[in-house]
């Protein structure tokens, strides 16, 4: 597996970001980012091996991360740090509007609306 520099090229253009930015806002450096770009595999050796002792591609042993998955479990592993300093507060309260504060303003509006029973057109 390797970086596809035509993938990248299509998805910075689709968010209207610059390289620069994608590596600032990913803690990469150029140097880091061009190393990887000109491998052959991004892969370590050993996962090679591993599938080629299987008999298959290094895909079929791979799984990409569930980003909801690890966006909530962020939300709840900030909800208990939140939770151990200020016990009183209520737990899904603090679990929601930790994964609110990650949405775009609107649908963060939106749903806290919806939450509170007072579902509106927010556009008339």
């Amino acid at each position: 597996m390797y970086i596809s520099k035509e993938k990248l090229e299509k998805l910075l253009k689709e968010r209207n970001i610059s390289l620069k930015t994608l590596l600032n806002r990913a803690g990469v450096s150029k140097t880091a980012f061009y190393h990887l770009l000109y491998k052959d595999t991004v892969l370590p050796n050993s996962i090679h091996a591993i599938a080629k002792a299987l008999g298959v591609r290094p895909s079929r042993i791979l799984e990409e991360i569930d980003q909801e998955a690890e966006r909530i479990k962020e939300a709840a592993w900030m909800t208990d740090k939140i939770m151990s300093n200020c016990p009183s507060l209520d737990r899904e309260n603090v679990r929601h509007t930790l994964l609110l504060l990650q949405e775009e303003p609107l649908n963060r509006l939106r749903r806290s609306l919806i939450r509170g029973g007072r579902e509106i057109n927010i556009f008339k």
